[in-house]
């Protein structure tokens, strides 16, 4: 297995496999693709809520756990696959040590240079999610079918030659509430990573790739593998950035390469030197 890229660290989060919107596709030729020295799965990279209900496993969905077990083989990857909300299932497992290059945990200390960053989901905060599951659940389903409904407005973009638009994430940007919620979930978890005494903050969850500084500590959301298409990666020199996944989304696209993988910053922020 040839890897165009090896990176000291890769986090990715929110792949919800299992799911119909699930670009489980997409995030497997990643994997293939970039190699890593630790690869850390930063929770509901498998979508228990869903498959209870009506969510369906794919040979896709397995695809990418061979392909994470590519890595550990190939490369000697030690992999951190940390418990989501949507993967709560793992609370009964947990914590969990496979061999010396797999484990499940809660959360996890990193690390990076002369710095350590906290990872956790991130769900930790979501008082609806962790206190009103009934309401997160019914919150699920709304989601769902605002991704059924994109998934069809994108068949049209496409035939009619525009580019891929997420309808869920232009909602979140206009709607008040989501933006504040956002800020303030951003800003929580930057007090934990200080009240841990750690430098920067490393989730997910929100489906919203990040970085940025907080009164001198950093955050980083990984995104999601339902519409960003991100993740984070660290090279070997301490460097922090995200990269975005830009193939052809529509679900008869292309086979993706490793030209399809572009690094770019968020908004106008910038990769984050830490050593």
């Amino acid at each position: 297995m040839k890897s165009s890229t090896h990176f000291r660290t890769i986090v990715m989060s929110d792949i919800h496999l299992g799911t119909a919107g699930s670009k489980a596709k997409e995030a497997t030729e990643f994997l293939r693709n970039y190699s890593c020295q630790k690869l850390i799965l930063n929770g509901d990279i498998i979508d228990g809520w869903q498959l209870k209900q009506y969510g369906t496993w794919k040979k896709k969905h397995t695809a990418f756990f061979k392909t994470v077990l590519k890595q550990i083989v190939h490369y000697d990857t030690k992999v951190i696959y940390l418990r989501g909300n949507h993967d709560d299932f793992l609370d009964q497992v947990m914590p969990l040590k496979v061999g010396r290059n797999f484990s499940i945990r809660k959360d996890y200390t990193l690390a990076s240079g002369t710095q350590k960053f906290y990872v956790t989901h991130g769900d930790v905060f979501d008082s609806i999610t962790s206190q009103m599951k009934w309401l997160a659940y019914l919150g699920d389903i709304g989601y769902t079918f605002l991704l059924w409904v994109n998934k069809f407005y994108n068949h049209y973009r496409t035939w009619r030659g525009l580019p891929y638009y997420s309808l869920s994430q232009e909602i979140k940007s206009r709607i008040k509430k989501a933006v504040s919620y956002i800020s303030d979930y951003e800003q929580k978890l930057t007090e934990l990573a200080r009240a841990r005494h750690c430098d920067g903050v490393i989730c997910g969850h929100i489906h919203q790739p990040a970085i940025r500084e907080f009164d001198g500590v950093i955050y980083m959301n990984s995104g999601d593998w339902v519409e960003s298409l991100s993740a984070l990666v660290e090279d070997h020199t301490g460097n922090w950035s995200l990269v975005y996944y830009t193939c052809d989304l529509s679900d008869d696209g292309p086979e993706a390469s490793p030209t399809n993988v572009n690094s770019q910053p968020v908004q106008s922020s910038k990769s984050v030197q830490i050593n």
